[in-house]
């Protein structure tokens, strides 16, 4: 029987599913967070005012059986039309670490937040959760480790660039820091930590030039006015080509942002169902259309970021970089436009990573993981995108046989679940996680 949790990250993920232990009167938990802020992780604790949720305020409740609660939490303060508006991300913050809060003040006294940082698990029959200076028992584990760092682009040796010039990590608070109106920004990437990163600059009255770049030069697409349609009732065939050719049908019909997500009912089981192979194709030759088509920004944050391109600041390219040089006035950025045959050469006086979060263990920094997956604990997913799970969140183990004391949440489970970066599909995980561990998963009959 499972009487005590350890939770290992409390962001967005490893938050909810502290507190779904709680609604679930579960297994008492210990949530163990390194950074001084828990409750929100890097989405919502390093945003700037400025950046607005990507998802209307009615589609961001934390709880998936109350899917109205932050509308209320908003209303009880003020806010206006508080369904479709889109919530500056640190309000959503203030939201999370509320809720975390009053988790921790509940009077059954089964939750306990850790400031600390975990050194290394061992699993066997139970979990011993090694901590700087001590060590926790426990009969189950969660890793919540939320997104990890940015790869290094191809041709960049980080060791070989100074601080000031490359930031490899696109939240590092000195990202806008000390930028003359008279330098060059290079930002690799073109996707939503881009957009941040722009309007971030922006913000901070930086009004140089900025070249974003990426191999196709692609920019997420604006969420439209809502609409009624006729959803598909049938899950669509698995297949890159079919569903290419779905998709462009069914847009043709009722446009493109419904044709896209009228499919969200369906995409889990889709990518569960779908081959190896079939799923690298589709990482290959369709991930980056999705990914500006399916995960949008809010019409106001795109009215911002063309003001920036209408105003000729902003340049986005597509093409790869090829090497870098730094020199005393910036770095030399050997670079080769998509179709042409020569490089050119950039010179940016900074370069900022928004490639998106590195998922694949072969190539992690982050020491934990690096020592359970060195010792078999945990593997790789098949793609590399994270973490290799089942379908109830264990985390598999090298031999190939699932982990039952050790569980895998968010993003780093992409691999099993591809759809499971936003606040609507974590949080049913962490809900279905938190019922598994709280033997709750039988009531209503869903184990008969």
């Amino acid at each position: 029987m499972i009487e005590h949790v350890a939770i290992i990250g409390a962001g967005f993920s490893g938050t909810l599913q502290a507190i779904n232990l709680l609604r679930h009167e579960g297994p008492r938990a210990t949530l163990i967070e390194r950074a001084p802020v828990a409750g929100t992780g890097l989405a919502y604790g390093a945003a700037h005012p400025s950046h607005v949720l990507n998802v209307r305020a009615g589609n961001m409740s934390a709880f998936p059986d109350d899917p109205a609660h932050f509308v209320r939490w908003l209303e009880a303060r003020g806010v206006q039309n508080a369904p479709a508006a889109f919530i500056p991300r640190v309000t959503y913050g203030e939201y999370l670490r509320e809720l975390l809060e009053a988790a921790l003040k509940d009077p059954s006294g089964r939750l306990t937040l850790v400031r600390d940082e975990v050194q290394d698990l061992e699993v066997n029959g139970g979990v011993k959760v090694e901590l700087r200076d001590r060590t926790l028992d426990a009969d189950a584990a969660v890793l919540a480790v939320g997104n990890l760092p940015p790869h290094d682009p191809p041709g960049l040796d980080p060791d070989k660039l100074s601080a000031e010039r490359y930031k490899g990590d696109p939240w590092d608070t000195t990202v806008p820091e000390n930028l003359p109106d008279t330098d060059t920004v290079l930002i690799i990437g073109t996707g939503l930590t881009m957009v941040d990163v722009v309007l971030l600059l922006d913000a901070r009255g930086f009004r140089g030039r900025i070249v974003a770049l990426s191999r196709r030069g692609l920019l997420p697409r604006p969420h439209g006015l809502g609409s009624d349609w006729q959803k598909i009732d049938e899950r669509p065939a698995t297949t890159a080509s079919h569903l290419l050719q779905a998709v462009r049908g069914r847009g043709d019909s009722i446009g493109w942002r419904n044709a896209v997500d009228e499919l969200r009912p369906f995409t889990q089981a889709m990518w569960g169902n779908a081959s190896e192979a079939e799923r690298a194709r589709f990482l290959r030759h369709l991930r980056p259309w999705w990914d500006v088509h399916r995960h949008r920004l809010a019409p106001e944050v795109h009215a911002r970021l063309m003001a920036v391109a209408e105003r000729g600041q902003l340049e986005v390219i597509a093409g790869k970089t090829l090497g870098f040089d730094e020199r005393t006035d910036g770095i030399a950025v050997q670079l080769r436009r998509r179709g042409a045959d020569v490089a050119e050469t950039l010179l940016a006086q900074r370069i900022i990573n928004c490639t998106g979060p590195l998922g694949d263990l072969a190539r992690t920094q982050e020491p934990l993981l690096q020592k359970l997956a060195a010792r078999g604990l945990i593997r790789p997913d098949a793609a590399h995108l994270g973490i290799d799970v089942d379908n109830q969140g264990q985390t598999i183990a090298a031999s190939g046989k699932p982990n039952p004391d050790l569980y895998a949440l968010g993003p780093m489970t992409r691999g099993a679940f591809w759809e499971i970066v936003a606040v609507p599909d974590i949080r049913t995980q962490t809900w279905n996680v938190a019922r598994r561990l709280s033997n709750a998963h039988w009531v209503g009959g869903e184990g008969l």
